[in-house]
């Protein structure tokens, strides 16, 4: 499978790593001309807003919201979540995601930098070590939008659909459960 991972601004590297440890080709996107033939794209953590006004300037925001519209599979990480998410909570004003992912989030839920953590959950039955960094959670999921993991009695994973979403940072560890979740339950049949 290609993969594409956005690589604007955020740990794109370590999802390009991470999606060849589970055996698939990566394309580091830049531009829409990366988009095109990819098989699934993973939006990384970084920071929400610098990535949506950088895919507005490389001309990659309406593109990017029309494969998802259109069913190709994604996967957010953290500021990912956020990118994914129909609705945000402290959000700036206007601010723009790509959505499909019907949730509200809220940004920077469990603090600022200082206040990052890691923690283990159960993520969709299994236990997996979590690394949150200014992390958002999800404060409101619609129905259809199955909760795989929690942490502080909030919902940090979920998907919907061909969309999967982590408030928190599997590329950061070793683990590879997250990506190979996403590659082998959401992208199957790619």
């Amino acid at each position: 499978m290609k993969v594409g991972v956005l690589a604007l601004q955020g740990d794109f590297r370590e999802h390009v790593k991470a999606s060849q440890e589970c055996g698939h080709s990566a394309v580091e996107v830049r531009r829409e001309s990366e988009l095109v033939d990819i098989d699934a794209l993973i939006l990384p953590g970084g920071e929400s807003t610098t990535i949506i006004h950088l895919a507005q300037n490389f001309n990659l925001y309406q593109p990017i919201k029309d494969a998802i519209a259109s069913g190709l599979p994604v996967y957010g990480s953290c500021a990912g979540m956020i990118l994914l998410a129909d609705r945000i909570v402290d959000g700036i004003a206007g601010q723009k995601t790509f959505g499909g992912l019907d949730i509200t989030v809220r940004r920077n839920a469990f603090g600022r930098q200082v206040d990052s953590f890691e923690s283990d959950l159960t993520f969709h039955g299994n236990q997996l070590h979590a690394v949150f960094i200014r992390a958002p959670w999800v404060e409101e999921v619609a129905p259809g939008v199955e909760v795989l993991a929690r942490a502080a009695d909030h919902p940090v994973a979920v998907r919907q659909g061909n969309l999967l979403a982590t408030s928190f940072h599997p590329e950061l560890t070793e683990d590879l459960a997250v990506h190979r979740f996403f590659f082998d339950e959401i992208c199957k049949g790619r």
